[in-house]
């Protein structure tokens, strides 16, 4: 699973290698840019070094970077501003993930052919659904399996 965040940062990575660059001059640095760190170079750069952010921040951070993702989002309906929400909803193990909102905010950007952060949305896109299926699998063979412990019970109790 490390592995595959690996590879989805490194070709997000490449991507925003790709996009269009755009100045942060005069602006204040995000709370996810450190000090003295060259600013991003492009929205789908920043996008990158929030994700690494979040996946630090303890869960009352969260929980508030949460409700500053939603307010953005709810404030301005931007492809940054939805991605950026997408992220949020779709981190594992959060009281508030929820993957299918997180994939609908994605596929808005990920359709678009002439959005910026369209190759990063279909990254996490691609992502978000691989999880899906693979979670899918493990609660199938987990089924399957707590079907074989009851068969074995009862061919136990039935030999008794």
């Amino acid at each position: 699973m490390t592995g595959r965040l690996a590879v989805v940062l490194a070709g997000c990575a490449a991507l925003a290698g790709c996009a269009a660059l755009r100045g942060f001059e005069g602006q204040e640095p995000a709370p996810w840019v450190q000090a003295g760190v060259p600013q991003p170079a492009s929205d789908t750069e920043s996008l990158l070094l929030y994700l690494q952010h979040l996946r630090k921040l303890p869960g009352a951070e969260l929980g508030r970077e949460h409700e500053t993702a939603r307010q953005a989002y709810t404030r301005a309906r931007t492809d940054f501003n939805r991605v950026r929400f997408a992220m949020v909803l779709s981190l594992p193990n959060s009281a508030f993930t929820d993957d299918g909102r997180a994939l609908e905010l994605l596929e808005t950007v990920a359709k678009n052919p002439g959005a910026r952060l369209q190759g990063l949305a279909q990254v996490l896109s691609s992502n978000l659904q691989e999880q899906k299926k693979l979670n899918a699998s493990v609660q199938g063979l987990q089924q399957k399996l707590d079907a074989l412990k009851s068969l074995e019970r009862n061919m136990i109790e039935r030999n008794r």
